[in-house]
């Protein structure tokens, strides 16, 4: 396996085993951070998370759409410092239109079926995150990033 593809196979391990990430946001020129349940397009290019409308993170995005969403193995144990990963997801998030619901839902709940009524709230908006790069940290400094070029895909 070559070094990219070991990198790109590490970002899709994360994002499929982890069921939580931190979402950045920005607002009133400070950092916000949110805890969110995600789940990962098939080719890793969205992420897609849902929040109620009135949160914090949503007002953010609505008037800064530069998002980060970190992704980690973390148990928080010392022994397990130097084998804990982590990938960050930069890119621009977005509320989904009425086409790009359903397929982002059921990815979704496939992955939360717990969520079920929440992904089903009248006052729950559906985002995607459309990803520029990852940064994968491993090993605790051994850094990669991986740039997706979205000028390539066939649907916008």
């Amino acid at each position: 396996m070559n070094p990219d593809e070991s990198v790109k196979r590490g970002i899709h391990d994360l994002l499929r085993q982890q069921p939580l990430g931190v979402l950045s946001t920005v607002g009133d020129d400070a950092p916000y951070a949110s805890l969110v349940a995600f789940a990962a397009s098939n080719d890793g290019r969205c992420l897609y998370f849902a929040t109620p409308r009135a949160t914090r993170k949503f007002e953010n995005i609505a008037a800064n759409d530069n998002v980060a969403l970190l992704v980690n193995n973390s148990v928080n144990l010392p022994e397990e410092f130097h084998r804990a990963k982590a990938v960050t997801a930069v890119g621009i998030a977005r509320p989904l239109t009425d086409e790009q619901l359903d397929v982002a839902r059921n990815r979704y709940l496939d992955k939360h079926p717990y969520l079920e009524s929440f992904a089903h709230s009248p006052d729950c908006v559906f985002l995607e995150i459309r990803v520029q790069r990852y940064i994968l940290v491993e090993h605790f400094q051994n850094v990669s990033e991986y740039r997706i070029d979205h000028e390539k895909d066939q649907t916008s």
